[in-house]
């Protein structure tokens, strides 16, 4: 049986056991709106009512990148500290879901995945890319904002603090070699033959005990979350910050920021 849902900007389709969703914004390197983040959430929705899916692959379309971070011009409406609560809420809801996705998921990573595509890929289970791929959180260069906890916590499990702290502190973006080296990814597949292998990921993984895989996910997810601490303060912090308003005024007047501290 296959199913395709075409909203322009997300596509989901589901060919025998795999659905997969695609992030369809390539002129914007897939950057995420706020529809496109709902459309997410209503897509794992989807996943885990329809008993026949066995796996989940998240893909971008164009190429270029996988998800080149949330869309900046978004943040203009963005008026203290409120607004970024209510934002990094919003993506722990919606990525939280997808993390908590009842088949295995799998993230086929081509060109870019930064900032909020990063933590798009740091949910799913299994992350292959090919070697053009590059990784990063670059918000000390471009934003000033921060993380959720249940973010940095991700990228503290896959890749460890020191690494996390670099990444961050540097604004730098991780190789596919090096992505691979850290445990940030499993595979680099050349690209011409990255449809092929997620097709037979894929087909390996509907193979396999479900229950087993279902039951050591949440198992994995229970253990990464624990006594995860409060951040609010944090993110507020950096969102209710001058030096905020100023990261997305600077990118919007393509310019680099005056950063006070402030």
């Amino acid at each position: 049986m296959s199913e395709t849902t075409d909203t322009g900007e997300l596509l989901f389709a589901r060919d025998g056991a795999v659905a997969t969703i695609t992030f369809n914004r390539p002129h914007a390197r897939n950057a995420m709106t706020w529809a496109m983040y709902e459309g997410l959430h209503e897509a794992c929705e989807k996943v885990d009512a329809d008993q026949d899916v066995g796996v989940l692959v998240l893909r971008g379309a164009g190429g270029k990148a996988f998800v080149a971070g949330t869309d900046i011009t978004q943040f203009q409406q963005f008026r203290g500290a409120e607004d970024g609560l209510a934002y990094e809420e919003r993506l722990d809801r919606i990525v939280g879901r997808l993390e908590s996705v009842r088949v295995p998921t799998v993230a086929a990573i081509e060109g870019y995945a930064v900032g909020g595509g990063l933590s798009i890929a740091a949910a799913c289970d299994l992350r292959i890319c090919t070697p053009e791929s590059k990784f990063g959180v670059p918000i000390a260069r471009t934003l000033g904002n921060c993380l959720s906890m249940s973010t940095y916590a991700r990228l503290v499990a896959l890749v460890g603090p020191a690494r996390t702290l670099h990444l961050i502190y540097t604004a730098s973006f991780l190789t596919a070699e090096q992505a691979l080296g850290a445990g940030l990814v499993s595979e680099v597949i050349a690209p011409g033959e990255l449809e092929d292998r997620v097709r037979e990921l894929t087909e390996q993984l509907c193979r396999h005990a479900p229950i087993t895989m279902r039951v050591t996910k949440e198992a994995v997810r229970r253990l990464r979350a624990a006594n995860l601490p409060d951040a609010h303060d944090l993110v507020a912090t950096c969102y209710g910050s001058a030096d905020f308003a100023e990261g997305v005024r600077a990118f919007v007047e393509k310019r680099r920021p005056r950063w006070t501290g402030l």
